[in-house]
């Protein structure tokens, strides 16, 4: 699932546009949630991003390349031409990483920092997945995340802004695991871990 290259107000945007809906659990802050999605967009915006309408913003975005019906939306400050794509047993992802100055552990202290910079998993599975599963396979995307930090020395788990989305058939026998010793989320647990290691 290779996304096509568009540009919207002078930014670059990753598109997927699908020919079928496809089932999707994802943490984007468009169409984030469980359900069937038409489409993906992944775009850039610029560093000090202050919109407190992101989905809104993210609507247009996909209005201006004609995208229709329920759909995910991902936001960036990373370039997403630097997108890295990566395949494992049938698995297919595509992340743009950027830490930034702030990386953040996920039990760190209570105070805010400043979010500078995104991880965003776009993910695609090649067999359906229970919901259970689904979720499975979230918690092992952030664990194949934070191995590939952990092994680069970036001290943090992640940003505060990282998103992943899981996208598999609608239809189909339902695989009930996702964790990285089943046989999707061991690849999708490789897939993520070789495409963030790429850009750390």
């Amino acid at each position: 699932m290779i996304p096509a290259l568009a540009e919207v107000d002078g930014a670059p945007v990753l598109v997927w546009r699908l020919a079928r809906p496809w089932l999707a659990l994802s943490s984007a802050v468009l169409g984030g949630g469980l359900g069937e999605r038409h489409w993906v967009v992944n775009a850039t915006v610029a560093n000090g991003y202050d919109r407190l309408d992101p989905d809104r913003h993210l609507t247009e975005i996909a209005s201006s390349v004609d995208l229709a019906g329920p759909g995910l939306g991902f936001l960036t400050a990373v370039d997403v031409r630097q997108v890295v794509h990566r395949d494992d047993g049938g698995v297919h992802v595509s992340v743009t990483t950027g830490i930034g100055a702030h990386p953040t552990w996920a039990a760190g202290p209570a105070e805010l920092t400043e979010p500078v910079g995104t991880i965003n998993a776009v993910c695609w599975l090649p067999r359906r997945l229970s919901e259970a599963a689904l979720v499975n396979a979230i918690a092992t995307v952030a664990e194949a995340k934070a191995q590939a930090l952990a092994e680069a020395g970036v001290p943090g788990t992640g940003t505060p802004t990282d998103s992943v989305a899981l996208l598999c058939p609608t239809s189909g026998p339902a695989e009930p695991f996702g964790g990285p010793r089943s046989l999707v989320g061991g690849a999708l647990a490789r897939a993520v871990h070789a495409a963030i290691s790429a850009r750390l």
